[in-house]
C-alpha cells in the first residue's frame, strides 16, 4: 500500500518539505500570474430566460429608453414643511447629467408635499460594470440637496446593489475564532497553526481561481465570498483530519516523514472523497435555473478542490517541518503511546447511545422534527430594501415612501404588450383594476416608436408582503393573451416561484448523486440511504431555524436585523446544496473510521465505538470551526449572508451532534452487520475504490485480496 499515490505525494512532500513548500508558492505565483492576465471582474447576470417578466423586461428595454434596466428612487423629505419646486428642479438636473442617466421623471409629492420621489432610468442593466455597486454619481447629485437641509434617502436597483458592501471583515474573524479553538483541542500552538496556513494557502489559490473563472463566464460578485465561507471551512477541516491522523501515528512512534506519509494516505484520502461529496452537491446548483447559481457552484467547487491540493501537499511538509513539536509537550515527555490508557469521553459515550440506540434515536428524531417544523410555513421572497438594516439608505427610503405614499409604491407592476388590440387591453385593465388589493391603473401608453402599449399598476402591498403574490396572480388571470405582467416586483414573483420548483429537482440530483457515491466509497446500501435521510433532517432544521428567526422574529435582534422577513429565495438552494455536501464530510471522516475497525474485527458494535472514540474529537473540533465560520459571516450587514451563515452553522452544529453523536451510532448499534449489506450483484458491478486504514499502510505486501473483508450480502 505505500505504492499509492497519496503516500507517495506525502511522502515526498514530507521527504523534502522546502521544495514541496517552495513548488507550491512557486504554483501559486503562477496562477496569480495566469489570473492577472487572463482573469475578470466579477459580472452578475440576472436575466432569467424563459419567464414571463423577463420577456416583459426585455420589451421594454427594446422599445422604451430607460426603461427595463436599472433604476433609482431619489425620495426628499422635509421636517419642516413642503418640499419646494426649485431644490427638486436642481436635483432633476443634476441627475440628469449622471453617466448612463436616460429618463429622469417628474417628482411625485406626497399629500402633505413634505416628501417628494424621483425615479431615473439608467440606459443599461443594473449588472452593468459601470453602475453596479457604484452610487457614487447619485451620491454626487443628491449632495447639494442633503446640504441644504433636506432628508435625502434612496432605493432602487442601482442604490440597492451598493447599499450593503461585503466588508470582508468575517473571514479574518473566522480565521482568529478557528485559531483560538484549534489551540483549545490539540494543546500544541504548532499544531493549531497549521491548519490555519494551509487553509489560507488554499484561500489565496482560491481568489486566484474564481479570477480565472471570471474571465470565461459570468461570476456573481457575491460567489467569492460564498465560495471564500465553503472554502475556509473545508480548507480547516481537511488539513485538521490530516493533522490529528498525523500526530496519531506520531504518537505510535513513527517518524515525522512516515508519519505524514500515512496521514496522506489514510486520512487524506478521505478528506478526498469528502471533497468529492461536496463538488457534487455543488453541481447541482446548475439544475437551479439561474447564472448567478452556476457562477456559486463553480467558485465554490475551485476553492474545495484548491483547499484539498494545499492539505494534500502543504500540510505533510509542514508536519516535518514541526516535527515533533506537533505533538503535546506533554505526550513528548512521556513518550511514545500507542492506545490511550483512559478510554475517551467519545466512546464511553457511544457506549451509552449503543447500549439504548431506540431512545437515543427516538430523543433525537423529536429535537430535529421540531426544529425542522417551521419550515413548512416558510415563505421566501427574494430580498429587497425592505428587508435590510435600517442602518442603510435603502430601507431608509423605503420606510419613507411606504409611510408617505402607501407600501404599494415600493413595488413595481407593469403590464405591457404588443400594439395592435388597444381595446382589448383596456377593457381587461379595467377589470383589472376593480381586483382588491389594485389601487390604481393608469391609462395605455404607447413607446415611442409605437411598437408596444404600456400600462403601469399600482398595488396596496408592500412587495415582500405575504398577499402580493397572490394579487399578481389575479393581476394575470386577466389580461388577455399577449400581455405579459412584468415590472421588478413581478419579475421577484416569477424568481420566487420558479425556486420554489427547482429545489426539488436539485435535492433529488444531490441526494441521489451522493447515496451513489458513498455505496460505492463503503459499498453498503443501508450507510448511504441513512447518511442521506439525517443529512435531509440536519437541513430541515436549518430551514425551520431560519424562518422562526428571520420570518418569525424569535431573536432576531441578535442579529442586527430590526423586523420579520421573507426568506430570500436565494437561500434554500444555496444552504442545501452546500449543507448536504458538507454534512457528507463529517459521514466520511465517520464512517471511514468505523469501517476501519469493522474490515480488521468484524465487530460491528465495536467498530462504532472505536471509530468514533477516534474521529470524536476531529468532528467536534471542526465542527466548532465551521460554525465559528459561518457566524462570523453572519455578521456581515447584507441580509442573505446574515441567512446563510446562521443556517449554515446551525445545521452544522445540528449534524456534528445530533447526527454524528446520536444518530449514526444508535442507528449502527442497532442495525449491527446488517449496515453493511449490499447485494451480490450489485457487489459484482461496483468499483473498489475503498478507504485505506493504518494497518495497510503498516502492511504493504500483503494483499488486499488475502486478508477476509467482513461484510454482508444478500444469498
Amino acid at each position: 500500500m505505500k505504492t499509492t499515490l497519496l503516500y507517495r505525494i506525502g511522502h515526498v512532500s514530507a521527504a523534502h518539505p522546502i521544495r514541496a513548500l517552495i513548488c507550491f508558492v512557486a504554483a501559486l505565483g503562477v496562477l496569480i500570474a495566469a489570473a492577472s492576465a487572463f482573469g475578470g471582474d466579477t459580472q452578475e447576470d440576472w436575466d432569467v430566460t424563459g419567464t414571463p417578466s423577463q420577456a416583459g423586461i426585455d420589451l421594454l428595454r427594446e422599445h422604451v429608453p430607460g426603461a427595463g434596466n436599472a433604476f433609482a428612487r431619489i425620495v426628499v423629505h422635509s421636517e419642516d414643511g413642503s418640499v419646494p419646486a426649485s431644490a427638486i428642479d436642481g436635483l432633476r438636473d443634476r441627475l440628469a447629467r449622471m453617466e448612463h442617466a436616460a429618463t429622469v421623471d417628474e417628482a411625485r409629492y406626497s399629500a402633505d408635499r413634505d416628501t417628494a420621489v424621483v425615479t431615473v432610468g439608467y440606459d443599461v442593466p443594473v449588472t452593468d460594470q459601470s453602475i453596479m455597486g457604484n452610487a457614487d454619481g447619485l451620491e454626487k447629485a443628491i449632495a447639494p440637496t442633503a446640504d441644504a437641509g433636506f432628508q435625502v434617502e434612496m432605493n432602487g436597483s442601482v442604490p440597492e446593489t451598493a447599499a450593503a458592501p461585503i466588508k470582508g471583515h468575517a473571514e479574518i474573524i473566522g480565521i482568529t475564532l478557528a485559531l483560538l479553538i484549534m489551540v483549545f483541542a490539540f494543546g500544541s500552538v504548532v499544531a493549531a497553526g497549521l491548519p490555519i496556513v494551509t487553509a489560507v494557502a488554499g484561500l489565496i489559490a482560491a481568489s486566484a481561481g474564481v479570477m480565472l473563472l471570471a474571465g470565461v463566464m459570468n461570476v456573481s460578485p457575491t460567489a467569492p465570498m460564498v465560495a471564500s465561507m465553503v472554502g475556509l471551512g473545508v480548507g480547516i477541516d481537511y488539513a485538521l483530519l490530516v493533522v490529528s491522523r498525523h500526530v496519531e501515528f506520531m504518537r505510535r512512534g513513527h517518524d515525522p516523514v512516515e508519519s505524514a506519509a500515512r496521514s496522506v494516505a489514510t486520512a487524506g484520502r478521505s478528506a478526498t472523497f469528502a471533497a468529492t461529496t461536496v463538488l457534487v452537491s455543488l453541481m447541482g446548483l446548475r439544475l437551479a435555473g439561474l447564472p448567478t447559481y452556476s457562477s456559486f457552484g463553480f467558485a465554490t467547487a475551485i476553492a474545495v478542490v484548491a483547499m484539498l491540493a494545499a492539505t494534500l501537499v502543504v500540510v505533510p511538509a509542514l508536519c516535518r517541518v514541526a516535527g515533533r513539536r506537533i505533538v503535546p509537550r506533554t505526550v513528548r515527555r512521556s513518550g511514545p503511546a500507542g492506545i490511550p490508557r483512559r478510554i475517551p469521553l467519545t466512546a464511553r459515550w457511544a457506549g451509552r447511545v449503543g447500549r439504548r440506540p431506540v431512545v437515543a434515536i427516538l430523543l433525537a428524531l423529536i429535537v430535529l422534527v421540531a426544529l425542522a417544523a417551521p419550515a413548512a410555513a416558510m415563505r421566501t421572497w427574494p430580498s429587497d430594501s425592505g428587508a435590510q438594516s435600517t442602518e442603510l439608505t435603502t430601507r431608509r427610503a423605503h420606510d419613507l415612501l411606504a409611510a408617505e405614499f402607501g407600501p404599494g409604491i415600493n413595488a413595481e407592476v407593469v403590464v405591457v404588450a404588443r400594439s395592435g388590440a388597444p381595446d382589448q387591453l383596456s377593457a381587461a385593465l379595467r377589470d383589472v383594476a376593480r381586483v382588491p388589493g389594485v389601487t390604481a391603473v393608469a391609462p395605455v401608453t404607447e413607446s415611442p416608436d409605437g411598437a408596444i402599449e404600456i400600462a403601469p399598476i399600482t398595488i396596496g402591498a408592500d412587495p415582500a408582503a405575504a398577499a402580493t403574490g397572490d394579487l399578481l396572480s389575479a393581476i394575470r388571470d386577466r389580461l388577455p393573451e399577449g400581455a405579459i405582467l412584468t415590472g421588478e416586483t413581478a419579475y421577484y414573483d416569477d424568481i420566487s416561484h420558479m425556486l420554489q420548483r427547482r429545489l426539488w429537482l436539485v435535492i433529488g440530483f444531490v441526494v441521489v448523486a451522493s447515496v451513489v457515491l458513498l455505496t460505492v466509497l463503503f459499498r453498503s446500501v443501508v450507510v448511504p440511504v441513512k447518511a442521506a435521510a439525517m443529512n435531509l433532517l440536519s437541513v430541515a432544521a436549518a430551514y425551520g431555524v431560519i424562518t422562526a428567526v428571520f420570518q418569525w422574529g424569535w431573536g432576531l435582534s441578535l442579529l442586527g436585523v430590526d423586523n420579520p422577513v421573507a426568506v430570500s429565495s436565494w437561500v434554500p438552494i444555496l444552504i442545501f446544496a452546500i449543507l448536504f455536501g458538507l454534512s457528507m464530510d463529517y459521514e466520511v471522516f465517520l464512517l471511514s473510521r468505523i469501517r476501519e475497525d469493522w474490515l480488521a474485527t468484524g465487530d460491528a458494535r465495536l467498530s462504532v465505538i472505536s471509530g468514533l472514540a477516534k474521529t470524536g474529537r476531529v468532528i467536534t473540533t471542526a465542527a466548532a470551526i465551521m460554525v465559528a465560520v459561518f457566524l462570523s459571516f453572519a455578521t456581515e450587514t447584507d441580509i442573505v449572508m446574515k441567512m446563510l451563515g446562521l443556517g449554515m452553522a446551525v445545521a452544522v452544529f445540528l449534524d456534528a451532534t445530533l447526527v454524528r453523536m446520536v444518530l449514526v451510532p444508535a442507528t449502527m448499534s442497532l442495525l449491527g452487520r446488517y449496515n453493511w449489506w449490499l447485494p451480490d450483484w450489485l457487489d459484482r458491478i461496483l468499483p473498489h475504490v475503498g478507504l485505506e486504514s493504518g494497518d495497510d499502510v503498516d502492511t504493504p505486501a500483503e494483499p488486499r485480496s488475502q486478508r477476509p473483508e467482513p461484510r454482508m450480502t444478500s444469498v
